[in-house]
């Protein structure tokens, strides 16, 4: 069956939280869709996973802080990696249009 990463028909326009799509899963290797409305990480809260995690936004606009302070401003097309242990949040996710990830999760064996 044929979907298309741009569809969003299916994300509420009033959501609190963003929708994660699985869109493949091996085990090891995870890559998923993300659709942000204008959701940010909550004060206090830092996102750390143990794995790498490469990003690339299709749609949108978004910034994320890093614990060392460093803040990356991320446009469409833009793409990068989280190292694994990386303490990182987001700050701003753009509504209009909304934001569209695609996120590869690498999972050591």
């Amino acid at each position: 069956m044929i979907k298309n990463i741009f569809d969003i028909k299916k994300v509420p326009s009033n959501s609190e939280e963003e929708l994660f799509e699985s869109l493949y899963n091996s085990g090891n290797v995870l890559i998923e869709r993300i659709i942000s409305t204008g959701q940010v990480t909550p004060d206090g809260i830092w996102l750390e996973e143990d794995y790498d995690e490469w990003v690339i936004l299709l749609q949108g606009n978004s910034k994320i802080k890093f614990d060392d302070g460093k803040i990356i401003e991320v446009e469409k097309g833009d793409y990068f990696r989280i190292p694994a242990n990386t303490k990182h949040k987001v700050i701003l996710t753009s509504t209009i249009p909304c934001c569209i990830w695609l996120a590869i999760h690498i999972k050591k064996k």
